[in-house]
């Protein structure tokens, strides 16, 4: 039922982002407590302001009320992903060389499934970052078939 919410819902939003030059990041679709959210996460380059998502908000809330694709009560989100945004294709992992990363793995490299830090470049499906074991930096190729998740991460 999700998926097909989410697959209707992209292809309502899809044109209003299109029109405003604004970029799709993610769709969820949860229940949270008794609560159904239907989340929309967009963003440009240099970020979007809550009057970019108050203007989503309002055409798509049109466009889903018009279609009536979600049977029960629901609240519309639309916001910025924020700083931890998710990375979802491979063009957002290409797009994001030079900044930090945290990325989790199907299966353990060198005993780990995880690994945070710097991404120096994204090279034939392979990723290739460096991470800090306490003060030495070390870098790691990862096949991007190998990648579960991927988001940046803030550094502290």
């Amino acid at each position: 039922m999700g998926s097909k919410v989410i697959e209707t819902t992209e292809e309502l939003v899809k044109p209003i982002l299109v029109e405003n030059d604004l970029e799709l990041v993610d769709i969820e679709y949860v229940k949270e407590g008794k609560n159904w959210f239907l989340r929309v996460f967009i963003d440009k380059p240099g970020g979007v302001d809550i009057t970019e998502c108050g203007m989503v908000s309002e055409k798509l809330s049109e466009k889903l009320d018009a279609t009536d694709p979600i049977k029960e009560a629901y609240f519309l989100e639309v916001s910025s992903p924020g700083a931890e945004r998710p990375l979802k294709t491979k063009q957002d992992i290409a797009d994001s060389v030079g900044k930090n990363v945290y990325v989790t793995l199907y299966e353990p490299i060198n005993g780990e499934k995880s690994y945070e830090g710097i991404l120096k470049k994204l090279e034939d499906d392979v990723l290739t970052i460096e991470y800090k074991v306490k003060t030495m930096k070390k870098q790691i190729d990862i096949p991007y078939e190998k990648i579960a998740k991927a988001r940046l991460a803030v550094m502290f």
